[in-house]
């Protein structure tokens, strides 16, 4: 029935390709609208309503756009579980020349990955119901992690700390009081990483919870300031 769609180029050939094949293209449109459904769920709704990093959302979604439509169009020359298993090896280390990808940030990456790969690449033997449970599955579970369970986010920054008269156990409390007036929130915990006495400065990394807040659980900033 699709293939009479389109009866006037249904016999005609392009340099050894089908210029239309009704039923296959519009197999593709459906399959990659539902892709990017999911894709804009996840991505859109549950990472970046948290992150607000729009450089990974612009990943997400070509990466995402990228690999289904590799693989639909690759599953034809019968690649499929080998090809798919070079395509994690290949995304799933993928590290910025400038920045080292945080763990959240990759886990997202491998669940865009691995969707876009089970929607390209199921066949007959799997039913539509079992791919939407899939999918579905997939966004209940990252939706409970990200807005229900880890609802408040333990973020940390790496202060070079100049005041190491207070570094001492006995004024621990003064040391918590003054990084908080700094990074303006209340720290939950502190480490105190290397101490160097030629300069006065000591490395800590202080800890606290952002109720509420958009900013990345895995964000990490440097801050270093000179004593006047």
């Amino acid at each position: 029935m699709l293939s009479t769609i389109t009866p006037l180029f249904a016999n005609f050939d392009f340099f050894g390709m089908d210029l239309v094949n009704s039923e296959d293209f519009i197999k593709l449109v459906l399959r990659f609208s539902f892709n990017f459904l999911v894709t804009f769920i996840i991505v859109r709704v549950l990472y970046y309503s948290v992150a607000k990093r729009k450089d990974y959302l612009f990943t997400y979604i070509l990466i995402s756009t990228t690999v289904f439509l590799l693989c639909f169009l690759l599953d034809n020359v019968k690649l499929q579980l080998g090809f798919a298993l070079g395509l994690f090896a290949i995304f799933g280390i993928i590290r910025y020349r400038t920045d080292t990808m945080p763990i959240k940030e990759m886990t997202y990456l491998f669940i865009i990955i691995g969707v876009s790969v089970i929607n390209a690449l199921a066949n007959k033997k799997i039913s539509i119901s079992e791919i939407v449970f899939t999918n579905a599955a997939i966004i209940a579970i990252t939706w409970i992690l990200e807005k229900v369970w880890l609802l408040n986010h333990e973020s940390s920054r790496e202060i070079i700390y100049e005041k190491i008269d207070l570094i001492v156990p006995e004024k621990r409390n003064e040391l918590i009081a003054d990084l908080e007036k700094r990074i303006g929130q209340k720290v939950s915990r502190i480490q105190i990483g290397k101490i160097n006495f030629l300069k006065d400065t000591a490395k800590i990394n202080v800890f606290f919870y952002e109720k509420n807040t958009v900013m990345n659980s895995t964000d990490r900033a440097t801050i270093q300031e000179d004593d006047d």
